[in-house]
């Protein structure tokens, strides 16, 4: 039990007794309270508290929250003459042991007193943060010596796919070739609303489920005439993820005649298992607890998780919290950085055993033009398939109908009904990026009789540019290029107001579609969209880890939806071009899958450590990658982590970092939190003292450094590193250091050399940063400066590389 509760009641005492003497407890520490909005909480409680009484935990779950329910909305009845009772939503027995109910504060508050209940969290609301990829990778088929072949394409290996579930005709998820589902898998295809399990599953699709208990409690009962009550994707997402992670060899793949070729996911052989969390409404924490909970009892291999939201306290953060127990089971658990970009501190999913993945581009793109009445050629990009213009012919360009009166701003962001239809019919709109989806303002053009749009960034989005399937001949382009336009139109708009023939000097232009450009440079960069650290709940473990293709993503896609995602969007693809960390996220699960099957003795953080140590950071002309939001500026560790992904060198790194749970403990205990506060993630009691709290955070055997300090000018400051490394190279091999420090530091390694006798050993070494005194410029009172270097181990063979970054902040006045 957690420091301070009180103990369970000797086996001798009546549970009539118990549960009287309970409620007088709460009764004298309740206040009268007035009625509060009701929301969901996960329970955690301590296994071994449970009452010999009951014969069940859920016997022992359901009493005790009847009579807290009871208890607490007597108490109202002051206030409100109605009260309900909150049945429990979800019992957990594999990640932890408890229960997810609907309950008001007070008695989630009440709660929290009883005996046995380890932690109390409020449910948050999950987003989804929403083919080439292979071979930009490396994973060709046709290379025999490479990763693919070593780990037979990843034919054992299981990874499950938390999302929106999963639409299984696709030939992505065919089993065509594929040996008998591994004994090991406990899992099943579970029946429901046009789905299945005898049809829809297979040797491929070996696992599929459902969790909404979470989402309807919420949200109330859902409309099963848009969604559908079972594991399959009506929203397209989920099935996009899948195909990325594990989705089989296919040809002819395309969306709508663009990025033409053979499809193929990391791991192609690798099984897969869908559970579904994500509705209309978002992705419930005590769902996706659920299917943490599902995943690990059925026996996956890899969890891939691309949603996310607020960062909270590890504590209190069900993804960490689900995700912890999937590491120490020895599971792979990848999660997108977000789509914050590229505003800095947006990072999400953050906790140290979870690896986080951020968002880069490929060496392919989509050239969608727009050329300007004037000569001028403006860049763009899409994936429109439908009628193009005639060639050589303008239309009038007009923008967004802001001249047509009314509230400007609307207008120009295309919100439903803001446009003016006589002053856009017939015409070419330019509508700014914002508060609607992008498919959406092309939509809104289209209803209001446009033929054609334009969509510029904002100066937060920048240059980077997303190809959409539009249903209008459609283009986007980026916020320099969305100046031009307006002054062009408005200039042109001035000049026709002083010329007697105004139809001579309207602004005209025309969008020209180029197809699919392949060998583009400078590729990867990292996508603006993609977001950035340093990480907000402990900035010594660097956040993203790494970054992964994540930018116009060809995968599968339902036949029940539209390419543009939108009710009047009739077209369909078997594949659709995406972008977002989302896609990003499992081309890393994939990976996971491949090297797990490779290596089958490598721990989660020895996966993410091969992944790390080996990425790099130039891109395809041998210069430091650059970040998509200026096009013309390098990008920084805080963009992309240790840097792109490098498989067929992750495959043999050379040495590890690796991460027991005993390690990650440790790191807990080092950020100060309390006994209650580590049994809520680990699910065990800890003493923090003496040698757990022998270093700092920075301490945790992470294959980066980040080290933080408040500037002071007047002194050098220094802190150190301790990290041990295992020799997974070979035999009798001797590694050198070799450092580049970050600006105004210098940095030490102890010992310079490190010499294995053996495969399998463990070296230690200590890293030493010093802050030189009077370095750099002065900072304003609460700003912070970022400075990175390099630690790299080199046998001749391998190198092994970590960044070292360096943070210095300015106090507050």
């Amino acid at each position: 039990m957690g420091m301070g509760m009180a103990r369970a009641p000797p086996p001798s005492l009546p549970l009539h007794h118990y549960l009287l003497l309970l409620l007088l407890h709460l009764l004298l520490l309740l206040p009268i309270f007035s009625l509060a909005q009701k929301r969901t909480y996960i329970i955690r409680v301590d296994r071994e508290s449970k009452p010999s009484v009951f014969p069940t935990h859920l016997h022992w779950y359901s009493s005790t929250l009847s009579s807290v329910v009871q208890l607490t909305q007597q108490n109202l009845l002051l206030q409100s003459a109605s009260f309900s009772s909150s049945p429990i939503i979800h019992t957990y027995e594999s990640i932890f042991h408890g229960f997810s109910a609907r309950m008001f504060p007070k008695t989630a508050e009440a709660l929290e007193m009883v005996p046995g209940v380890v932690s109390v969290i409020p449910e948050q609301i999950r987003e989804l943060h929403t083919t080439r990829s292979p071979g930009f990778l490396g994973l060709k088929s046709s290379d025999t010596s490479r990763l693919l072949a070593v780990s037979d394409f990843g034919s054992d290996l299981v990874i499950g796919v938390l999302d929106t579930g999963i639409y299984p005709e696709r030939r992505s998820f065919s089993d065509a070739g594929l040996g008998p589902v591994p004994d090991k898998w406990k899992g099943e295809c579970v029946s429901g609303n046009r789905f299945d399990p005898a049809v829809a599953c297979n040797r491929k699709l070996i696992g599929a489920k459902f969790f909404c208990a979470g989402y309807e409690v919420s949200s109330g009962k859902m409309n099963e005439t848009a969604e559908v009550r079972s594991p399959r994707d009506t929203d397209g997402h989920g099935t996009h993820i899948a195909s990325i992670a594990a989705g089989r060899y296919v040809y002819p793949a395309s969306t709508l005649g663009y990025a033409r070729g053979v499809a193929s996911g990391m791991a192609p052989k690798a099984r897969l298992s869908a559970y579904k969390v994500c509705w209309a409404a978002g992705c419930f924490d005590s769902d996706i607890l659920a299917a943490f909970d599902a995943a690990l009892a059925d026996g996956v291999d890899v969890i891939s998780l691309s949603v996310g939201g607020v960062v909270v306290p590890y504590y209190l953060d069900a993804i960490a919290i689900g995700a912890f127990a999937a590491s120490e089971a020895g599971i792979f658990v990848s999660a997108s950085a977000g789509n914050g970009g590229p505003g800095g501190l947006t990072v999400t999913n953050v906790a140290p055993w979870v690896t986080t993945v951020g968002a880069g581009s490929m060496d392919r793109d989509f050239p969608a033009n727009v050329k300007l009445g004037n000569g001028v050629i403006v860049p763009g990009v899409s994936v429109y398939g439908g009628p193009m213009f005639p060639v050589g012919k303008f239309f009038k360009l007009v923008y967004a109908g802001v001249e047509g009166g009314g509230d400007g701003y609307s207008s120009s962001l295309c919100l439903e009904g803001s446009l003016d239809p006589n002053v856009v019919k017939n015409t070419i709109v330019l509508c700014d990026r914002g508060i609607n989806s992008r498919e959406l303002k092309g939509e809104v053009v289209k209803k209001a009789g446009g033929i054609g749009m334009i969509l510029a960034n904002g100066v937060f989005d920048g240059e980077g540019l997303v190809a959409d399937c539009h249903v209008l001949p459609a283009t986007s382009v980026g916020a320099s290029a969305g100046d031009i336009i307006r002054r062009y139109i408005e200039s042109a708009s001035s000049s026709s107001t002083r010329s007697p023939s105004p139809s001579d000097k309207e602004a005209t232009a025309t969008i020209v579609f180029h197809g699919t450009r392949l060998g583009v440079q400078p590729a990867p960069v990292v996508a603006s969209f993609s977001s950035r650290g340093p990480n907000p709940q402990s900035p010594e473990i660097l956040k993203p880890d790494v970054i992964a293709p994540g930018l116009n993503i060809l995968a599968a896609w339902p036949n029940t939806i539209g390419p543009a995602g939108i009710a009047s969007d009739t077209r369909r693809t078997e594949f659709n071009i995406l972008s977002g960390t989302s896609m990003a996220c499992p081309h890393v699960s994939g990976l996971a899958a491949l090297l797990r099957a490779s290596h089958p003795g490598w721990s989660p953080a020895a996966i993410r450590s091969a992944l790390m140590t080996t990425a790099y950071t130039e891109d395809n002309r041998n210069t430091t990658m650059l970040d998509e939001t200026t096009g013309n500026v390098s990008a920084g560790v805080m963009d992309f982590g240790a840097g792109h992904v490098n498989p067929p060198k992750a495959i043999h790194p050379g040495l590890i970092y690796d991460i027991t749970t005993t390690d990650y403990i440790n790191f807990l205990c080092n950020l100060n939190y309390t006994q209650k506060n580590i049994r809520a993630i680990t699910r065990r009691t800890t003493d923090c003292s003496g040698a757990r709290r022998a270093g700092h955070v920075g301490n945790l055997n992470y294959p980066s450094f980040s080290a933080v300090f408040t500037q002071d000018g007047d002194h050098d400051q220094s802190t150190h590193f301790i990290r041990t490394v295992t020799n997974v190279g070979g035999p009798e091999v001797v590694y050198k250091a070799e450092v580049v420090s970050p600006e105004g530091t210098s940095v030490e390694v102890e010992p310079k050399w490190l010499p294995f006798r053996r495969f399998g050993q463990k070296l230690n070494f200590l890293v030493r940063v010093k802050v030189v005194k009077n370095s750099g410029n002065r900072l304003e009172a609460g700003a912070s400066s970022v400075k990175s270097g390099t630690l790299t181990w080199s046998d001749g063979k391998h190198i092994v590389r970590s960044p070292i970054v360096v943070t210095m902040q300015a106090p507050f006045s």
